[in-house]
C-alpha cells in the first residue's frame, strides 16, 4: 500500500509540475517521460481531453440527416487515413458495420465501401458477423480499426465489414449501422463503440442524447457525453431501465382522454432511434386503432379520415409513473393515400417500441453511467 501510495503522490507531483521538467535539446516532455518509463502511467492517470478548454461539459456532436422522418443518419470514419461512412444511429442494437470491398450483393452497390488494405491500423480477424434486423439482415467478417465519432477518437474498435447484404439495404439512405444498446446484445460478442468510448475515458460523462427533428434534413443531433439545455423545455424525468440489453424501461400504459387503450396492467418498451413509428403487439395495436377509428389496408397501414385529424385526441404513454403525450400532428401524417398512422404492430413480442414518433417529441437520454432513460419535451 505505501509503494502504490508513494506511486500516486509522485503522479500527482508530476502533473502539477509538468512544466518545470528541464527538456533536451528538441525533445518534448512525453519523449523525457517516456525515457524515464513514466508516460503511460501519466497518461492513464491523466488522459489528454483537448476539448475540455472550449466546453465546459465536454460533449461532441453529430449533425444527423433526417430522410423523410424515416431514418436518421450521421457520417463517421475509420481507418487511417480516414475512410468516412453514413450510418444510422440505433439505439435498438448494438454492433457497428459499414460495407466493405467483400460485399457483392446489389445492396452494396450504391454505398461506400470499407477498403482495409487502404487503411494502414487496420487489423483483420478470422471471425464472421451476422446481423438479423426488422427489415433485413447483413453477413460479413470483424476487424480492427480506429473509429472517428463526432470528433471523437475511439482506438482499436471492432466493426463489421459486410460481405452479404439483404436487398432491403439499397433503398437505405445511410451505407451502415452505429449500434448505440448494451453489450449483450451484440453480434459476436463485439464490442460497442459506446462502451469503448467509456472505458477509454473519451467521455465527460457516460451518457448521450438524441434530438430529432420532424420532416427538415436539418437540425438533428446525437450528443456524445453530454446534455444541451437548448434542446428541451421544462424538466428531466428520468426513468430506471429494466434490462440492459435493449434502452427498456417499464411502461404503465397507453391512455386516450384518461382511459387506458393499451398497455392495461403494465408492459415494457425500449426506446429506439433505429425504428420509425411506434409499434405495440397485436392486441394493443388493435385496440388503438379500434379507439382511434382507424382501418388498415392490405399493405398493413393504418388510415383515419383526415376531416376528423383535428379533433383526434392526445395519445399518452405512462412511463415509470410519468406521463408523456403526443397530438395527433406527431402521430397521424398526411400522404398521397391518405391520412395514415405513425403507429404499427409487430416487432419485439410484447414489447412496445417507442421509435422516432415519440423520440420527436422527447429529448432522449440515455445513461449507461446511472441505467436510465432521461426524457424532457423537446423545443
Amino acid at each position: 500500500m505505501m509503494k502504490l501510495a508513494f506511486l500516486l503522490f509522485a503522479l500527482v507531483a508530476l502533473s502539477e509540475c509538468l512544466h518545470k521538467i528541464p527538456l533536451k535539446k528538441g525533445k518534448t516532455a512525453r519523449e523525457v517521460l517516456q525515457e524515464q518509463g513514466l508516460w503511460e502511467e501519466f497518461r492513464i492517470r491523466h488522459p489528454y481531453k483537448p476539448m475540455v478548454k472550449f466546453a465546459s461539459n465536454f460533449a461532441n456532436t453529430e449533425k444527423m440527416t433526417n430522410d423523410a422522418d424515416l431514418q436518421y443518419y450521421g457520417v463517421i470514419s475509420i481507418g487511417n487515413p480516414p475512410q468516412s461512412f453514413t450510418v444510422m444511429f440505433d439505439t435498438g442494437s448494438s454492433n457497428l458495420w459499414i460495407p466493405s470491398v467483400y460485399c457483392s450483393s446489389v445492396a452494396c452497390s450504391n454505398h461506400a465501401k470499407f477498403n482495409p488494405k487502404g487503411s494502414k491500423t487496420f487489423k483483420s480477424t478470422s471471425n464472421s458477423v451476422s446481423i438479423q434486423y426488422g427489415t433485413g439482415s447483413m453477413t460479413g467478417v470483424l476487424g480492427y480499426d480506429t473509429v472517428e465519432v463526432a470528433g471523437i477518437i475511439v482506438r482499436n474498435q471492432i466493426f463489421g465489414m459486410s460481405q452479404t447484404e439483404a436487398q432491403f439495404m439499397y433503398y437505405m439512405k445511410p451505407d451502415g449501422i452505429l449500434g448505440l444498446a448494451f453489450p449483450s446484445l451484440s453480434s459476436s460478442g463485439a464490442t460497442p463503440v459506446f462502451d469503448n468510448m467509456m472505458s477509454q475515458r473519451l467521455l465527460s460523462q457516460d451518457l448521450f442524447s438524441v434530438y430529432l427533428t420532424s420532416d427538415s434534413n436539418d437540425g438533428s443531433v446525437v450528443i456524445f457525453g453530454g446534455i444541451d439545455s437548448s434542446y428541451y423545455t421544462g424538466s428531466i424525468y428520468w426513468i430506471p431501465l429494466s434490462s440492459q440489453s435493449y434502452w427498456q424501461i417499464t411502461m404503465n400504459s397507453v391512455t386516450i382522454n384518461k382511459k387506458a387503450v393499451a398497455c392495461n396492467g403494465g408492459c415494457q418498451a425500449i426506446v429506439d432511434t433505429g425504428t420509425s413509428y411506434i409499434v405495440g403487439p397485436s392486441s394493443d395495436f388493435q385496440n388503438l386503432l379500434s379507439s382511434l377509428r382507424a382501418s388498415v389496408d392490405q399493405n398493413g397501414d393504418a388510415f383515419v379520415n383526415c376531416n376528423s385529424v383535428g379533433s383526434m385526441p392526445d395519445l399518452t404513454f405512462t412511463l415509470g409513473g410519468y406521463a408523456f403525450s403526443i397530438p395527433p400532428s406527431a402521430y397521424v401524417s398526411q400522404t398521397s393515400s391518405g391520412c395514415m398512422l405513425r403507429i404499427g404492430t409487430g416487432g419485439f413480442g410484447q414489447l412496445w417500441i417507442l421509435g422516432d414518433v415519440f423520440i420527436r417529441e422527447f429529448y432522449s437520454i440515455f445513461d449507461r453511467g446511472n441505467n436510465r432513460v432521461g426524457l424532457a419535451t423537446a423545443v
